[in-house]
């Protein structure tokens, strides 16, 4: 047999006959490597110890005290779960599975009923029998026709078969049990020990939503059990802020396939918060001045022609509605030919630039079903919008201007986990983006010039741009761990060419405007969901759906000063509620706190007879007595301060 030559990691070469193993490799260099090996790689990619090697390659040994370990112990876990679960429904169907750094997933399929949640401790179970018993994985190469034989009653396995170019197909078995992939499993099963089978989930088969529906079983593996239990911590903090989990506590919204994917329903306090979202930016706005408007959510198909939305975001717009005699309407996927039209319908001066228009414009996007996420991608929203229509020597005023907006905003949530990104065309794909490399060049160069001169900290991003100019993103990260873009400034020379839009100048010839769009809060959907995980659900003061719970120790006693006091308070346009329910107080005032009310004030007779009110802070253990109208004050005084009591 012919000799290979193996490169490894410190440059040094050995010469060795082909079709030698990896672990071979390692037994030849030590006995301790030997015993530490639990998969190699070959060439860059992860392979499994009796793998044969040969062609000439470079090769590292992968120990279990190395980073590539964790993917082993995860597709070691995904092939012992495939294995259960197989013994336990012999009909079950496998689709894809995958091992990514937030653990791994399988997916499949069962004719009577879907694999439960439920199911899972008992699946573990099984798993730690079956390691108990340190069954030995058998590992050669089958013959794809051979391999797809054995798979044919499984119509996913089969097409992923199918799939494969080689003839060769990696395969592994354990008992009757067979699997096969471009993969590497621990060495000995019973290393597997530190894993978690995590939750269930609807999966289309390969992404595809025309594809049938699996089911998704999610679960993690690592090298020990301090690092589990950590990751099992950070789960917990994660499904504690899922504003998905904090809508459903809190009744504030839900979405409901049935009557619509991706479309949200805003409960009672859910729509309360987001008035109180709406009513700010609008006032914050107009302040800016900006003239606020209202325009259709319809509008003609060939205006999203002239803007370029059709050809760069047709797969993400809904089919145009038909209307006969040539009318065709789109459900707007963007505010900005709207705002164009506003503009145009009158003829402008100099004098009056910059022209400010703002909206909170309803859109429409056509999301695929495997991208809806809550309120952070979904198929309606509400973006707060605004376009600025200026001349060329405006520019970074105003940019200065909208970016100085948006600080003020954060200022007043709290917000201060956030990053600016400059986001540049690739200048290679003349495709997508605008072709002008003047126009490029100079827009680019403003607004970087504009964050030097207000010295804020920003990363460029090449080819993060809209397809008419650069801009300005501010990113932050979801609770999932997701990047979101929160606000944006963007520069558009484009629009106004395309559709020819023109000022008097000073010297009474037409010029040209700059467009400059801008979102300060993104959203409706996408920022109320982002303030939910932000605040975990505890809004402060002047955002929380019920500011004030009022609680009577005795109805027959107490309910008319609770009622006295509710009027008094709602007329300051706090917003309060009294809990009257026949229940015992201590579950009332603990259904306050667990519903993450900011005030709970109990009425008793010492109460109503010296006028003053015992009040419970949320998330505090002990109440303290206070002057009624001294109350009163300090909650008006929390609103009009947004929350900001003792801050800057």
């Amino acid at each position: 047999m012919s000799n290979i030559s193996l490169e490894f990691p410190d440059g040094s070469k050995q010469e060795v006959a082909a079709g030698i193993k990896p672990a071979e490799v390692a037994a030849n260099i030590s006995n301790s490597l030997k015993k530490s090996a639990v998969a190699a790689k070959i060439n860059g990619f992860l392979v499994d110890l009796q793998r044969p090697i040969f062609q000439d390659a470079k090769i590292e040994i992968i120990t279990s005290k190395d980073a590539a370990a964790v993917e082993v112990m995860r597709e070691t876990a995904i092939f012992l779960l495939s294995a259960v679960l197989k013994q336990k429904y012999p009909e079950i169907n496998f689709g894809e599975h995958q091992v990514n750094d937030e653990g791994f997933y399988l997916d499949t399929d069962k004719a009577d009923a879907q694999v439960s949640v439920d199911e899972l401790e008992d699946l573990k179970d099984r798993m730690q029998k079956l390691i108990a018993e340190k069954p030995e994985i058998e590992r050669q190469m089958m013959d794809k026709k051979e391999l797809a034989e054995k798979v044919q009653a499984d119509p996913y396995k089969s097409a992923l078969v199918a799939a494969y170019d080689n003839v060769q197909i990696p395969v592994f078995k354990l008992g009757d049990f067979i699997d096969f992939g471009e993969k590497a499993l621990l060495p000995e099963i019973k290393n597997l020990k530190y894993y978690q089978l995590l939750s269930v989930a609807g999966a289309y088969w390969q992404g595809k939503s025309s594809n049938p529906m699996l089911q998704r079983i999610y679960g993690t593996a690592f090298l020990s059990d301090e690092d589990l239990q950590a990751d099992l911590k950070r789960r917990a903090e994660i499904k504690e802020r899922d504003h998905r989990t904090i809508g459903r506590e809190l009744d504030l919204f839900f979405v409901d396939p049935k009557v619509g994917a991706g479309l949200a329903y805003w409960m009672p306090k859910g729509a309360t918060i987001r008035r109180v979202v709406e009513r700010y930016i609008i006032d914050k706005e107009v302040a800016a001045g900006y003239q606020h408007v209202y325009t259709p959510v319809l509008m003609n198909l060939d205006a999203y022609k002239t803007s370029g939305h059709w050809d760069h975001y047709r797969e993400d717009m809904f089919p145009p509605m038909d209307m006969g005699e040539g009318e065709m309407l789109e459900l707007r996927p963007m505010n900005c030919p709207s705002h164009i039209e506003i503009y145009k319908h009158h003829i402008h001066s100099y004098r009056e630039l910059p022209i400010r228009i703002a909206e909170l414009g309803m859109m429409h996007r056509y999301e695929k079903s495997g991208a809806l996420s809550g309120l952070q991608r979904v198929r309606e929203m509400t973006l707060n919008d605004g376009h600025t229509f200026v001349a060329l020597d405006q520019i970074e005023d105003e940019f200065k201007k909208v970016l100085q907006l948006m600080l003020d905003v954060y200022h007043d949530f709290a917000i201060d986990n956030y990053s600016f990104r400059l986001s540049y065309r690739d200048p290679a794909n003349t495709e997508k983006y605008f072709d002008d490399d003047e126009m490029w060049n100079r827009s680019q160069g403003m607004l970087k010039a504009a964050m030097d001169d207000m010295g804020l900290e920003y990363y460029e991003a090449e080819g993060e741009a809209a397809f008419y100019g650069p801009k300005l993103d501010v990113q932050t990260q979801t609770a999932l761990g997701n990047e979101e873009t929160l606000s944006t400034i963007q520069l558009d020379f484009m629009q106004p060419e395309r559709f020819k839009l023109t000022y008097v100048g000073e010297d009474g010839q037409e010029h040209r405007p700059v467009m400059i769009h801008r979102g300060v809060i993104s959203t409706m959907e996408r920022f109320i969901a982002y303030l939910m995980e932000m605040y975990k659900g505890a809004f402060p003061t002047w955002l929380a759906p019920i500011q004030a719970m009022i609680i009577p120790v005795r109805n027959d006693l107490h309910l008319d000063y609770a009622q006295k006091l509710q009027d008094d308070m709602r007329k300051l346009g706090l917003r309060v509620e009294i809990d009257s329910r026949n229940e015992k107080m201590n579950y009332k005032i603990r259904e306050a706190q667990t519903q993450k009310i900011p005030y709970t004030i109990v009425i008793g007779d010492r109460e109503v007879s010296d006028a003053k009110v015992s009040v419970r802070k949320y998330g505090e253990q002990n109440s303290a007595e206070e002057d009624i109208s001294m109350f009163i004050d300090s909650v008006v005084a929390d609103v009009k301060n947004y929350s900001r009591t003792g801050k800057e």
